[in-house]
């Protein structure tokens, strides 16, 4: 089971947003070309996003589905990937002061990924969560409205030591 996690610079809000986007999908899971929402309102349960993976010239087309998802907070998916069989991947949100604490968590469920899925296959996919969780980060904190993101630390006013450290 890979597991990764990382500190957004904004609100959990502000990433829900994105992760809601099923347009947007595509540039945050790494691997995919394009996507678009194929069945349902996304991100609701049973939802499905179809896209590409892209492999030189060839074009796979492959779909993720909505198993469960608890609006703000968690969003559980199984991709689907051909012949390589599907995943699970939850995504948490957590409030961490006033950002947001992203958890992935990924495994094989079906197919080859998981009749193959060893500690290799693992390293591999925390690479992948590494990138993903970098371009969902930059996707949030670049199109977050200036009053949800929290890059910036407030001032507590003159004459208080201290203001902003820990």
């Amino acid at each position: 089971m890979a597991r990764r996690h990382r500190l957004i610079r904004v609100s959990p809000r502000a990433v829900w947003d994105v992760l809601a986007d099923g347009h947007r999908y595509a540039e945050w899971v790494v691997g995919t070309a394009q996507s678009e929402p194929a069945r349902g309102q996304w991100p609701h349960k049973d939802a499905a996003i179809r896209f590409q993976v892209r492999l030189g010239p060839l074009r796979l087309a492959n779909e993720t589905v909505v198993r469960h998802c608890e609006e703000g907070v968690a969003l559980e998916l199984e991709a689907h990937a051909g012949v390589l069989g599907t995943a699970r991947i939850a995504i948490e949100l957590r409030p961490w002061g006033e950002q947001c604490l992203v958890i992935v968590d990924e495994h094989p469920l079906r197919g080859a990924g998981g009749r193959l899925h060893n500690v290799g296959f693992d390293a591999l996919i925390q690479l992948r969560h590494r990138t993903m969780l970098a371009r969902l980060a930059r996707l949030c904190e670049s199109t977050a409205p200036a009053t949800r993101h929290l890059s910036r630390v407030p001032s507590a006013g003159p004459g208080v030591e201290g203001a902003g450290h820990a």
